[in-house]
């Protein structure tokens, strides 16, 4: 029996020590892209420690860094557990650069609301919004804290005239301060994290106008030594005055929308536009145009590179003897690495200066750049200085969209050269116009997952309207743009800055127009975390692998999309601070307590139930197909075989407690209701943050904000469970 028993095992073993085999072969067959998969292990590893429901122990990340390299060494002559050592060190290594980040990012967060009080601060950034100012101040001073406890910065929003306030200047204003806000709900947006590591620890609105004051010493310091003023063009408040300057000179001569986008395409500077026009250029598929990225940063340097190369060649001295082609490589670097620094240098512009980058310095050293390695080695660097940009809808847009685009050129490549070769000008148009089709349809594949995570939305029509608007923004927009940069020192910005208007209100035609067609936005519930990722890791495997073993990959997309439905929408909200509550409907519409309290609140939940609308529910009476019933005292909403009491004042509780199976109150309940499955009172609520209550015939589940963060740097610890 026993020997039976022996003989079986070979046979039942044999399946997968084939398809072990197979998949090894396959790995040693693609080993020149192994290290495309570096950028996706430090990412894993960044993602690892934002993951954790609380602060993972500081020497964590290390101790694993040294374990895994100490593997490595000792099993250095056996390649599949070196491998797998490495691969393991690169995980550890994300994981110990995200703990290091948070560490020395730490500074004080303001803990309640401060104010109205005397604030004085240096301005750094000065925004210009449609309605108003928005301030950021370094070295706050607030009359009510202690300096201990006073954040390092601060970012005020102010109505009135600022008085040609610059960056670098004192001022003092009087204004209420909050500590920056958490999510609305749990899994929203979170604020407050991405506040921590800007340094940013309070935000608030002013009173009045904002008045200037002397220099005032910091830390012992004198004004006049600050890294600034010695090395200015080395210096983000340098940059930061000449973005100001930039946008006011671009709106002086083009007012309205159309001066608002120039300026946000030259400075990055997007407040200024109204809301209206933001709408338009996302419901058309349009929006990436007004985030600087890879096309606008590549624009730049290509341009720059064949003008500077075209001047010289103009001069036959130097075109017989001088390497000009280097030249003009260099050339174009320095041009990329100001408007770099010109618009805010965000991630999306980072990865694109480093990859141009690396391109210009192969033509310096007469190389041959590879794309892939270029988008790699942008990744690792981009999170290695700011591992919290893996959590930006800016880098996974950017990241998803320009890999997708690289994979794709990379199996079209040679056909491409053989399509054009020999063709006429009429045909070599149209031939552009099909990429800049497929180009579109790619990118918006690719980044369609990340756009729902973030945005829970879809523009349909977004090909139909980039291949108007991104040829007129290749070809006019920014050519102009780059004119008006080189006659500004003259102020004769003028002259380009008129007919790059043309081009944009051009551009803003086709996006309202597109924008108008039926059904142009598809309004999609929020996707569970779990999902992107499934997504993010296939859409990796399809991308960086080369052989037929990639189409795996989309097993992975696959079973991303299919989370969705298993994430069904909250059947009732409450705000953290308890003043807005929220329901579903018999058809799955929204109904909120108030269309006057919490609007942003209310929005927010609209969105990430993928609504286009949320209504008020009456005060008396009965809404939601019935399921809804109120009087002054408060509401009961009867869905999926439960009652939930909603109660707005602490007289509804004793009758509340009695008939329903979970209680939200705007009061305290103090033990006074032991009759319902769950109760939440305003304490509840502001221990934990908002709330969200999904039904069941079999029990209630409850999410919380608090949980879903968990124990970290950027949350307050309110006291309580």
């Amino acid at each position: 029996m026993a020997e039976t028993t022996a003989a079986a095992y070979p046979d039942l073993l044999a399946p997968a020590r084939r398809l072990g085999g197979r998949l090894a072969a396959q790995l040693e067959a693609e080993r020149d892209r192994w290290a495309l998969w570096i950028p996706v292990g430090f990412a894993s590893g960044v993602g690892f420690y934002f993951a954790w429901d609380r602060e993972p122990p500081m020497w964590l990340g290390a101790a694993c860094l040294g374990l895994a390299v100490l593997a490595g060494l000792l099993v250095r002559r056996r390649p599949g557990p070196t491998l797998a050592a490495l691969a393991l060190a690169v995980v550890a290594a994300g994981f110990a650069g995200a703990q290091l980040r948070s560490a020395l990012v730490a500074a004080p967060v303001l803990e309640k609301r401060v104010g109205p009080v005397g604030v004085t601060g240096q301005v750094v950034e000065v925004e210009r919004r449609t309605k108003g100012w928005r301030l950021t101040l370094r070295h706050p001073r607030v009359r009510t804290l202690d300096p201990a406890r006073t954040p390092e910065k601060i970012r005020v929003t102010v109505f009135a005239d600022i008085g040609g306030i610059r960056p670098g200047e004192w001022v003092r204003l009087r204004a209420v301060l909050r500590p920056p806000p958490e999510p609305v709900a749990p899994g929203a947006f979170d604020f407050a994290r991405q506040a921590y590591f800007k340094g940013l620890g309070g935000v608030g609105y002013a009173f009045g106008g904002v008045r200037p004051l002397a220099p005032e010493p910091v830390a012992g310091r004198s004004p006049g030594a600050a890294a600034e003023t010695v090395l200015p063009g080395l210096s983000r408040l340098w940059w930061t005055r000449l973005r100001q300057a930039i946008a006011e000179r671009v709106l002086a001569v083009l007012p309205g929308p159309p001066g608002a986008v120039a300026a946000a395409l030259m400075t990055g500077e997007r407040g200024a536009i109204p809301e209206a026009t933001l709408q338009a250029m996302r419901d058309s598929g349009l929006a990436h145009l007004l985030a600087i990225s890879g096309l606008h940063v590549g624009l730049v340097a290509g341009l720059l590179f064949f003008i500077v190369r075209a001047l010289l060649a103009l001069v036959p001295a130097l075109a017989l003897n001088y390497p000009i082609k280097k030249w003009a490589a260099v050339a174009a670097g320095l041009g990329a690495f100001a408007y770099l620094q010109l618009t805010g240098a965000t991630v999306p512009t980072q990865r694109a200066f480093l990859m141009i980058g690396l391109v210009l310095l192969a033509v310096v050293l007469e190389r041959t750049a590879l794309s892939f390695r270029l988008i790699a080695w942008a990744a690792v660097v981009v999170l290695a200085i700011a591992p919290e940009s893996l959590l930006s809808p800016s880098f996974q847009l950017s990241f998803a969209a320009v890999a997708a685009l690289i994979a794709t050129y990379e199996l079209v490549r040679d056909r491409r050269h053989r399509v054009f070769a020999g063709r006429g000008p009429l045909a070599r148009a149209g031939l552009y116009l099909s990429g800049v089709a497929l180009t579109s349809a790619i990118a918006g594949l690719a980044t369609a997952p990340f756009a729902v995570y973030h945005f829970n939305r879809i523009a349909w029509y977004g090909i139909a309207a980039n291949m108007v608007a991104v040829p007129l923004t290749a070809l006019w927009i920014m050519p102009w743009a780059i004119a008006a940069f080189a006659l500004m020192p003259f102020g004769a910005e003028a002259l380009a800055l008129a007919p790059m208007g043309w081009g944009i209100e051009a551009m803003l035609a086709v996006a309202g127009w597109v924008a108008a067609w039926p059904g142009a936005v598809g309004l999609i519930p929020a996707m569970p975390t779990a999902g992107l990722v499934l997504i993010a890791l296939g859409g990796a495997w399809l991308c960086l692998w080369r052989r037929p073993w990639r189409l795996l990959g989309l097993g992975a997309i696959l079973a991303g999309v299919l989370t969705a439905p298993l994430n069904p929408p909250p059947d009732v909200l409450a705000s953290g601070d308890a003043k807005l509550f929220a329901v579903r409907g018999a058809e799955g519409e929204l109904l909120v307590s108030s269309a006057k309290v919490r609007r942003f609140d209310a929005d927010i939940w609209r969105r990430r139930l993928g609504l286009d609308v949320a209504t008020a529910w009456p005060r008396l009476g009965e809404a939601a197909g019935g399921r809804l019933s109120c009087d002054p005292l408060g509401c009961l909403y009867r869905a999926k075989g439960q009652v939930v009491a909603l109660a707005r004042d602490g007289r509804a509780l004793d009758d509340d407690c009695a008939a329903a199976s979970v209680v939200v109150s705007r009061e305290p309940v103090r033990g006074r209701c032991t009759g319902p499955r769950v109760v939440i009172d305003r304490f509840d609520l502001w221990r934990r943050g908002g709330h969200a209550l999904w039904l069941s015939p079999e029990g209630v589940r409850v999410e919380t904000v608090r949980a879903h963060r968990g124990e970290r740097p950027w949350t307050r610890r309110r006291g309580g469970r």
